[in-house]
C-alpha cells in the first residue's frame, strides 16, 4: 500500500507555522488493524509514522546511496517529485539526516540497489516469519 496519497496522508499545519505531510491516523489504524488475510506491506515516510509500529510486525528500511536515488528520481517518467534543484537537495538533506533515525527504528535494512526480485523476495521472507 502506497500511503503517499491524500487517501492515506494529509498536510498539516505545525504550531511554528511550517507544514508537514502525515499520516490520516484513523486511516492507517484501520488499515492495519482491519487487514487478516496475506501480507500487507506498507510504502510512506512519515514524522507520525512511529506512533503506528506496534501494529508492525516489521519495519523496513529500503536504503540506497545518494547517487543511486538521484539516479532513479530523474529517471522516473510518473512521478515529478525530484526533478527541481530543491527537491533533489531535499533528498540529500532527507539522506543524511532522517534515514540515520529511519534505520535505528528499523527491524531490518534491505539494500534497494539490488535487483527488485531479491528485494521483493527479502520483503517476502521477512513476512514469512
Amino acid at each position: 500500500m502506497d500511503t503517499d496519497t491524500n487517501a492515506w496522508s494529509q498536510w498539516v499545519t505545525l504550531p511554528d507555522g511550517s507544514t508537514d505531510w502525515i499520516w490520516r491516523e484513523q486511516a492507517i489504524t484501520d488499515l492495519l488493524s482491519s487487514h487478516t488475510e496475506g501480507s500487507l506491506f506498507v510504502a510512506g515516510c512519515k514524522t507520525n509514522q512511529g506512533r503506528f509500529y506496534p501494529l508492525f510486525d516489521h519495519i523496513v528500511l529500503l536504503s540506497a546511496p545518494a547517487e543511486v536515488l538521484l539516479a532513479r528520481i530523474a529517471a522516473r517518467t510518473d512521478n515529478p517529485y525530484g526533478k527541481r534543484p530543491e527537491e533533489r537537495d531535499a533528498v540529500l538533506h532527507h539522506l543524511t539526516t532522517v534515514e540515520p533515525l529511519l534505520r535505528a527504528t528499523a527491524t531490518a535494512e534491505i539494500d534497494a540497489t539490488a535487483p527488485v526480485e531479491r528485494v521483493v523476495q527479502q520483503l517476502e521472507e521477512l513476512a514469512e516469519h
